[in-house]
């Protein structure tokens, strides 16, 4: 393996950086933000990247300590990787990353979007309301569920078995659907997405985000 380039500074953030400033390694982090994966769940949130470069991205974040690789106990039995306590620990940069994005002109939110990442947005984007909600996702091939109550948002990777209300539809049609500006019934009328629950508790729970800097 080549060796890994450096800032050769003693700055922090140059430090910061040499971990997490190559190409894809910060969006690698964002799919483990929410739990621990599969390699190719990682990468069918990482449609761009080649596999060659994903395996290097996770054993460089590995040895950097930012991630760990292991296999899930019986029944699964399968490798997975999650982030450490110094990954998760980027969670508010990723937020912040957000917020500050949705202010700098050009984005294109027609090109895709993964499960994760709508969650994290919807995360950054939320402005507090009063109440509580609690909702399922359904958005292809992952499923969450989605905690608010006051300024505190949660979501968990899983199904929905008890959520008052619940959403499907593919990621980038969601997010639409959520951020408008249509309301919610005539998203659910163009058919874009399916929504069970009291429509009125929906278009409440839609109405706490908004596509702009906080």
């Amino acid at each position: 393996m080549a060796e890994k380039k450096t800032y050769a500074e003693g700055c922090l953030a140059a430090h910061a950086l040499d971990l997490i400033g190559d190409r894809w390694a910060l969006l690698v982090v964002r799919e483990l933000m929410l739990g621990p994966r599969r390699f190719g769940l990682i990468r069918a949130g990482l449609p761009g990247i080649a596999t060659n470069m994903l395996a290097r991205r996770l054993e460089d974040l590995e040895a950097a300590g930012i991630l760990t690789h292991r296999t899930l106990p019986p029944p699964a039995r399968v490798p997975v990787y999650e982030l450490t306590d110094h990954g998760r620990a980027l969670r508010p940069l990723l937020l912040e990353l957000c917020r500050w994005g949705v202010g700098v002109p050009g984005h294109d939110p027609r090109l895709p979007i993964s499960p994760t990442s709508l969650m994290l947005s919807m995360e950054a984007m939320m402005r507090p309301g009063p109440g509580s909600f609690t909702a399922g996702f359904d958005l292809g091939a992952e499923s969450f569920v989605v905690n608010v109550e006051g300024p505190r948002f949660e979501a968990r990777p899983g199904e929905a078995v008890q959520a008052e209300m619940r959403f499907s539809a593919p990621p980038n049609d969601m997010a639409v659907a959520i951020y408008g500006p249509a309301l919610l019934a005539q998203a659910i009328a163009s058919g874009r997405v399916s929504f069970t629950g009291d429509p009125g508790r929906g278009q409440a729970f839609v109405d706490l985000f908004r596509l702009a800097r906080p």
